[in-house]
């Protein structure tokens, strides 16, 4: 019921044209019952006018010329059926698709962490898909056959109610069929889902590391791990259909009892003279009819399970709770001024495993403050923690003296700009990757970023300068220009606060020294936080903090640091020693 409830949420909207559908569906069953209607009428005008007499040519006419319309209409009423059924289903996924990836893109960094970008896919595009089924078939078709189970009773009692009654019997069986089938698909079903999801989430880390695939030779064993999640799909998906193709041949033969029923029974009434044949004709093509709504439920049922494991996978989804957006009474920041403050803050990303311990510092407005220390000594985690993509165990962060927790998440991220050594570029042109800082400015303040970040030149030199393709991930590009354009993008943004993570690291010293003199032009007038393995890229920051095991170890300026003879002085030691060349 949560999964029925929840998609009629979305289809409430629509609820018009599914009424119209519906209505369509009714006019095409009334149309099919009319068609043992004129078959009765048609042996009965024969039987009482075997010589072929004017009148009974007459009424033969009469019922061709009803069968005419009743086709036409029937016609007419399946295309309205068909249309208007899919037109209100395929806007229903839309904007249950539409929705839920609204959802996911407000769920935490931390939900991130633990899921593949190949199941969320699947989740949206998949699941959601098996809802067309339920939507534009399943629902019509349980109310039609519900009209379709009284009218056909009505008649078949008008024509012989001893009879009827005997066509009662394998309707409990039936019944007793569906729900047993309801109940043991659906679990296979869902694991099928699982399975899917997880043959896509193989894809796309193999399309995505296909470079990686190819340099270590690897595509052998991708092939045979990707084989083996297409197998546990194609398994899994066949013990379902194993089940349902043993389901559907089991109503056929329960309904077929009931056409055995009338010919007993039926037979003997028109033997005995208490039954027209023309009415045991007709009997036996209502049968059908009378049986058709549990034996449809049956026949769409697969389609009904398949959705509904879907939409507990979809709604499931849409339970997880999204970031805590704004606190009651949130303040919104036009233009921070720069001030950053941590205050005793610790965090972790799972349980019994601390990142962060009692970290405390200021930062003034304008200042730079570099970060140091070993990888995993929580850098990174702290760059994260200032635009709240974690929020703190403990502890305050502050900007302006305002705890960030008190800030609308919107604005608080509008005051920073990233600039990270794992640069995104999306799929599109270059001019789009920097506009993304800031899609209102103009084309002229694009270009004065380009030439700032020294990127302006060589996008110039590309095929179609600002107009050109990057690529997935800026494929097309060295990891140099793609840091430049991140740097465009940046400054772009024009935020007040800056945090670079390692931006310059995996770059020629050529290049390194384009992207420094672009990073210099960046942190002007802004406060900075700044990640860096390369020391010589921080000796003029206004503060250096040396993290080790989460904590913090050491602070102050470069040369302060450098007389305290700590682990900041042998890192520096360490690395002036590796730039020293052999003669």
């Amino acid at each position: 019921m949560k999964e029925l409830k929840g998609l009629m949420r979305f289809a409430k909207p629509y609820r018009w044209w599914i009424a119209l559908a519906t209505f369509c569906m009714v006019a095409v069953t009334v149309m099919s019952m009319a068609g043992p209607w004129a078959i009765r009428r048609l042996i009965a005008t024969i039987e009482e006018n075997v010589a072929g007499s004017g009148e009974g040519l007459r009424n033969v006419t009469v019922l061709a010329l009803a069968v005419i319309f009743i086709y036409i209409a029937r016609a007419l009423s399946r295309f309205g059926t068909n249309y208007v059924a899919h037109y209100a289903a395929w806007n229903i996924l839309e904007n249950i698709r539409s929705e839920l990836y609204d959802h996911i893109q407000k769920l935490s960094l931390k939900y991130f962490n633990d899921k593949q970008t190949g199941e969320l896919m699947s989740r949206v595009i998949n699941d959601t898909r098996n809802f067309e089924q339920l939507l534009a078939h399943a629902v019509p078709t349980i109310i039609v056959n519900g009209f379709m189970f009284v009218g056909v009773s009505v008649i078949l009692f008008t024509m012989n109610g001893s009879l009827a009654l005997y066509t009662l019997i394998p309707i409990p069986l039936l019944a007793w069929m569906v729900l047993k089938f309801s109940k043991m698909s659906r679990p296979l079903f869902g694991d099928a889902q699982d399975k899917i999801a997880d043959v896509n989430s193989v894809l796309q880390d193999n399309f995505t590391g296909i470079k990686e695939i190819k340099a270590f030779t690897q595509e052998k064993y991708e092939s045979k791990k990707t084989s083996k999640a297409i197998a546990a799909y194609t398994k899994s998906i066949l013990k379902a259909l194993r089940l349902s193709n043993a389901f559907h041949p089991g109503i056929e033969f329960v309904s077929g009892l009931g056409t055995i029923i009338v010919i007993f029974f039926g037979g003997r009434l028109a033997l005995a003279g208490d039954m027209p044949i023309s009415d045991i004709v007709a009997f036996l093509m209502y049968l059908d009819m009378f049986y058709q709504p549990v034996t449809s439920l049956g026949a769409i049922n697969e389609g009904i399970q398949q959705a509904l494991a879907s939409a507990e996978k979809v709604f499931n989804l849409f339970d997880e709770i999204p970031e805590s957006y704004d606190a009651k009474g949130a303040v919104t920041l036009e233009r921070a001024k720069g001030d950053i403050e941590f205050k005793s803050v610790s965090f972790r990303y799972s349980e019994n495993i601390p990142v962060l311990n009692n970290i405390s510092f200021k930062v003034r407005r304008g200042e730079t403050l570099a970060l140091v220390g070993a990888t995993g000594v929580g850098k990174t985690t702290i760059a994260s923690l200032i635009p709240r993509f974690y929020d703190t165990d403990s502890g305050e962060i502050l900007i302006d003296g305002i705890n960030i927790k008190e800030i609308s998440l919107e604005s608080l991220r509008k005051q920073i700009s990233m600039v990270s050594q794992d640069v995104f570029l999306f799929n599109g042109t270059v001019k789009e990757n920097i506009l993304y800082g800031n899609p209102d400015a103009t084309e002229e303040e694009m270009i004065e970023a380009a030439k700032t970040a020294n990127a302006h030149d060589f996008i110039m030199a590309l095929e179609n300068g600002y107009e050109t393709q990057v690529g997935e991930r800026g494929v097309k590009l060295s990891g140099g220009q793609k840091q430049r354009i991140s740097i465009a993008r940046a400054l772009l943004k024009d935020a007040p606060i800056l945090i670079l993570d390692e931006a310059t690291s995996s770059v020629d010293t050529q290049t390194e020294k384009l992207i420094q003199e672009a990073l210099n032009k960046l942190k002007k007038n802004r406060t900075a936080i700044i990640i860096a393995h390369r020391l010589s890229t921080i000796q003029d920051a206004d503060q250096i903090i040396v993290l080790k095991d989460g904590e913090v170890l050491e602070k102050g300026k470069h040369e302060e640091l450098l007389k305290l003879d700590g682990l900041y002085a042998n890192l520096c030691k360490a690395q002036s020693s590796l730039q020293v060349l052999p003669v």
